[in-house]
């Protein structure tokens, strides 16, 4: 049976989205949570199939949640939904790992057409076309990073230090040095501060 996680702080809309759940997996088991840590709390307590994430969680700034939902758990397909519709914001999620967006604005039938294909192992997403120039440059440098250093950059952006970063990721501080440099490699900077200045870039807030 499929274990799906619904998250979004908004209590109409994530009845909406349990409703898609249901019509388009009847048997599946459903976790409900109105914020950031009650879903990352249920990811780790038992295995999930699908995660339907709001990109607006009282918790978490805009990327940030799909960020550590994809470096702490990058086995879970991840679903986005958001109110903006804007080519970038699609772009960038999928670029960043979700298998799926879906805009508030979609029909019953489009939501449970869009979790049904992903469930599926496949992707969903408005047709926004391609990313081009700097979007599509920084895209890639940003998808570039592996889970590890994702969640490396997400420490520098909340302004933790090495060594709570290290404690945080259970690794020494040497190790976190080690990441950094490729990091920094990666995204073309040379400094944490503008490491945090390009990631938040792709931040949609």
């Amino acid at each position: 049976m499929d274990r799906i996680v619904v998250a979004d702080d908004h209590p109409l809309f994530r009845e909406a989205l349990v409703s898609a759940v249901r019509k388009a997996r009847p048997e599946a088991g459903v976790v409900e949570c109105s914020s950031f840590a009650e879903a990352d709390a249920a990811l780790a307590k038992e295995p999930v199939d699908l995660l339907l994430l709001d990109l607006k969680l009282s918790d978490v700034e805009g990327m940030t949640g799909l960020n550590l939902v994809r470096a702490n758990h990058p086995a879970v397909p991840v679903v986005v939904v958001s109110a903006s519709e804007e080519p970038h914001t699609v772009r960038r999620t999928l670029a960043v790992g979700a298998s799926g967006f879906i805009p508030k604005s979609a029909s019953l039938d489009t939501m449970v057409e869009a979790i049904s294909q992903v469930l599926d192992g496949e992707t969903w997403a408005p047709d926004v076309g391609e990313a081009e120039g700097e979007e599509a440059d920084l895209q890639s440098r940003i998808a570039s990073l592996t889970p590890s250093q994702m969640r490396i950059l997400e420490g520098l952006k909340a302004g933790r230090l090495n060594k709570q970063i290290a404690y945080d990721l259970g690794v020494t501080e040497a190790t976190i040095k080690a990441h950094l440099t490729s990091v920094f490699r990666k995204l073309g900077v040379q400094n944490r501060t503008q490491a945090v200045i390009l990631s938040q870039q792709i931040d949609l807030g």
